[in-house]
This record gives C-alpha cells, structure tokens and sequence, in this order.
C-alpha cells in the first residue's frame, strides 16, 4: 500500500476500511476526523461502520486550487469526479470522493461504501485515500 493521506483517517480490516472519528467522552458527540492536538484527550477514537447512506452530492467540475489540492493533474488533464456526503447513522456525516462513471446514478438514501483509492498527488507521489462507491 502507498503511504496514507494522513494519519488515523482510516483502517483497513479484513472486512473492508473503516473511518476513523472522534466521540466526545463529556456528551457522546461524533467528529471525523479525529481530533488531534490537546482536544485529542477529549475524545475516544471510534471505527465507523463501512456503509452509509448518500446524504448529498454534487459534481467537481473545475480543478481546485493549489494549495490545498495536491493532484498530479493541471487545467488540462484534470477529469470532473463526484463530491458528497455519506450518512453513518447514529454517527456522523463524512465528506469525500464518490467513484461512479456516471453522476445520474446518484440518488439521495442510495446505499454507500467506503473504499481505498489511490491518488496520485504533484508533491508527495501517491497515497492512499478513502472515497465513497455505491453499494448498487
């Protein structure tokens, strides 16, 4: 596997990746990601379950600014790819990619995934994300 993203976002099981959050120990309260830094003592890491729910989505049309983006692509090459959030009910709402060829397959409560995909960055060579599939 190529080097992570960052640190303590996600675990690879032998059943699938799982998410990693954050719950507040003083109210039960879920963030992903983890929070690192001093608030990290407030918190007790979680795996998050490996499926979801689509809760929105929208299609990246334009390639992002540098920084923050770090992908390998520029103006030219850069391909549109799919945005949203993933429900983990009674949990949390996690941003990311979605892998789908075609966005009209996309419809709010569609069954979801979490996956690792390889992402290859302008700085750092390639590295391992987690992304969103469909489930169906």
């Amino acid at each position: 596997m190529s080097q992570v993203v960052a640190e303590g976002v996600f675990v690879q099981r032998a059943d699938g990746p799982r998410m990693i959050a954050g719950r507040r120990k003083a109210d039960g309260e879920v963030r992903f990601p983890m929070p690192s830094g001093p608030d990290a003592a407030l918190y007790d890491a979680i795996e998050i379950t490996g499926e979801g729910r689509l809760w929105s989505y929208t299609m990246q049309r334009f390639r992002p600014k540098t920084p923050p983006y770090i992908g390998a692509d520029d103006e030219k090459t850069f391909k549109p790819f799919a945005l949203g959030y993933v429900e983990f009910p009674g949990q949390v709402i996690i941003e990311g990619r979605i892998l789908v060829d075609d966005i009209a397959r996309l419809k709010i409560g569609q069954p979801m995934r979490v996956v690792i995909e390889s992402f290859p960055t302008s700085s750092r060579g390639e590295l391992s994300t987690y992304a969103f599939e469909p489930t169906t």
